[in-house]
């Protein structure tokens, strides 16, 4: 019976996919898999449980995983891109339209003319203009990253009016089909900076993207730029963003991803990481999360890693043998010579690779013996062998 540890309070459609059969709670002692959300997990130690087999985390950011060291043991690390994507995107296209025009601190300073009686009305004649602001319709929106969230923000974005640019240098073929014709396809982020009035992050965290809007990238914005960040905190440069928006360069900065020097401060606009709130995308998100981390334990089947390559086949042979590795040469020679000379006849074979790691599904006409998975485990690059 496989186990699965919930480190998080997980949507219970999680329970309707993951089999009965299964240990499945927050209380799963050396588990073969873990569901997750937001739990650190850079001090679990997994050399304390060496039947971990893979890790699902249910939503896009896997900043709370250490994916190297996992991929090292061989634990396969999930996400579940675009299953939030629907919550997201309309939580930016909110942005947008509150970066457009003040409505937070319109709606804040008429809670306090309470005590105005008969002369209310005539306040906020009066008072109103300190809050106008600016249509979307007709402006310039700036998509930085095409994935499942960039794409649909792009979309909607014209939807309402305005002209959009994307920027993605790694746009998939299947992000790029779920693109409308009309958005402009650009080839740099200068020229996202430099032309757009609303520029909207999508792109995931990490040491090239680290500090992206920064004094430079911000100085060739127009004036008055509004830009929302609801990827990732780390995108935006905080030194240089407050600086940006006292000074008037950025009219207005709204993110999912504040803070604590942020705070206070007029025209930045802080939410408490609601994206993905919503049960919604929590159902999506699960119910993703139990497919893949089943099928990975059932089956051996890849899909949406962040460490290892998507790599998947339907069983239909006697056996399956899975063998992590690394992406060198000569490798997979080596290990159809160790099942060949066992005698077996390999029916089907996958082997996918994403930089120094790689994957291979062997379907086998007859069972392997112990000593042929110890033989393939001992051979010099591979990571770890399973005979499901």
């Amino acid at each position: 019976m496989a186990k699965i540890l919930k480190l998080n309070a997980i949507s219970p459609v999680a329970d309707k996919v993951i089999p009965s059969s299964y240990g499945y709670s927050d209380k799963e002692v050396n588990p073969e898999g873990i569901m997750v959300r937001s739990a650190q997990m850079k001090e679990y130690d997994f050399d304390a449980n060496p039947a971990l087999l893979a890790i699902a985390r249910a939503g896009a950011g896997v900043n709370n995983i250490p994916c190297d060291v996992c991929a090292q043991k061989g634990i396969v690390v999930f996400n579940t891109p675009g299953a939030n994507a629907n919550a997201v995107k309309e939580l930016v296209l909110c942005q947008l339209l509150l970066g457009g025009r003040k409505i937070i601190d319109a709606a804040a300073w008429a809670q306090t003319l309470g005590s105005e009686g008969e002369n209310f009305s005539k306040v906020v004649e009066k008072g109103k203009g300190k809050f106008v602001g600016q249509e979307i319709i007709g402006k310039t929106l700036g998509v930085i990253g095409l994935g499942a969230i960039g794409a649909a923000v792009a979309n909607s974005a014209l939807t309402l009016g305005m002209k959009v640019m994307g920027y993605d240098p790694f746009i998939s073929v299947n992000a790029a089909w779920r693109l409308d014709r009309e958005v402009k396809h650009v080839y740099s982020t200068d020229e996202i900076f430099k032309n757009c009035d609303f520029i909207s992050l999508h792109v995931p965290a990490t040491p090239d993207t680290k500090n992206l809007v920064n004094k430079d990238t911000l100085a060739m914005c127009k004036d008055g730029v509004v830009i929302v960040n609801d990827a990732r905190g780390e995108l935006v440069n905080t030194a240089d963003m407050i600086a940006a928006v006292e000074s008037g360069k950025v009219s207005r900065y709204l993110t999912d991803f504040g803070a604590p020097e942020m705070l206070g401060k007029e025209n930045i606009v802080i939410f408490p990481h609601l994206g993905a709130s919503t049960p919604e995308a929590e159902d999506n998100c699960a119910f993703m999360a139990a497919n893949q981390l089943v099928d990975f334990i059932e089956n051996g089947n890849i899909t949406n890693s962040v460490n290892y390559p998507a790599c998947s086949m339907p069983r239909n042979s006697a056996a399956r043998v899975t063998v992590m590795h690394k992406n060198v040469k000569e490798i997979l020679s080596k290990i159809t010579a160790a099942v060949s000379a066992e005698g077996i006849n390999i029916a089907n074979m996958q082997d996918t690779s994403k930089g120094e790691y790689a994957y291979l599904i062997l379907d086998l006409d007859e069972k392997p013996s112990d000593a042929l998975i110890a033989s393939l485990s001992a051979l010099e690059d591979v990571i770890r062998v399973r005979a499901i």
